[in-house]
């Protein structure tokens, strides 16, 4: 399991980076990204520093781990200035929370992560054709996801995507222990948004070459 949006005690999830590294590990992952919510309030506070707990817990871990950033509830005009501000600070991986159908997301936001050429899209909600489209042409990954509420849209997404040839990733959204899932509740999921065979094994393999791409870049 490659799982790219996961929280910690750094914004509303449950476990200090080391424990959600460890517990990630136990049950099999190969990658995880720890991306907590930000807005210019913290930025400056949380990306150094869980920066810092990664550099050292990775010395001594079997999964790679990658620092990023989800922007959460912004508006829409300010999403471009925390992207870059975002990989200035060190996050590898940028997420936009995006027009969830269960929270207040302001209108504009999914239009606003793509320009803004974030790494994903997070729960993007209804996106439109129009919107996915831009997010193909951007290389902007689409999220499929196994947070319950943000998951109710996992099906549009999933076939919009696939309509218009926008990558699609799968991540937990985790927030405590039993968020986690395993490679084949993965699968599950996916197939529960109407995603199988080839669909599926490259949907995984999206996020692989997001990992891919991190770590040449470090070399």
């Amino acid at each position: 399991m490659i799982d790219l949006h996961t929280h910690t005690l750094f914004s509303d999830g449950e476990l200090l980076p080391s424990e959600l590294v460890r517990r990630a590990c136990y049950i099999g992952y190969k990658a995880l990204a720890i991306t907590d919510h930000v807005d210019t309030s913290n930025i400056d506070f949380v990306i150094p520093r869980v920066a810092q707990a990664i550099e050292d817990i990775s010395k001594y871990s079997d999964i790679k781990i990658i620092p990023g950033v989800e922007i959460t509830h912004v508006p829409p005009e300010l999403i471009g200035k925390l992207v870059t501000m975002a990989r200035e600070f060190g996050a590898k991986v940028v997420i936009v929370h995006g027009e969830t159908v269960v929270e207040p997301v302001a209108e504009g936001t999914n239009s606003a992560a793509i320009e803004a050429g974030a790494d994903i899209l997070s729960h993007p909600g209804l996106i439109s054709k129009e919107d996915a489209v831009s997010a193909k042409n951007k290389g902007v990954a689409l999220e499929i996801t196994s947070r319950k509420g943000h998951s109710l849209s996992n099906g549009h997404v999933a076939k919009t995507a696939l309509e218009v040839g926008a990558d699609l990733v799968i991540n937990t959204d985790s927030h405590a222990p039993e968020d986690l899932i395993t490679l084949d509740r993965a699968e599950v999921i996916l197939r529960s948004a109407g995603i199988a065979g080839d669909s599926a094994g490259q949907i995984l393999r999206n996020s692989r070459k997001i990992i891919d791409k991190i770590f040449n870049e470090k070399s």
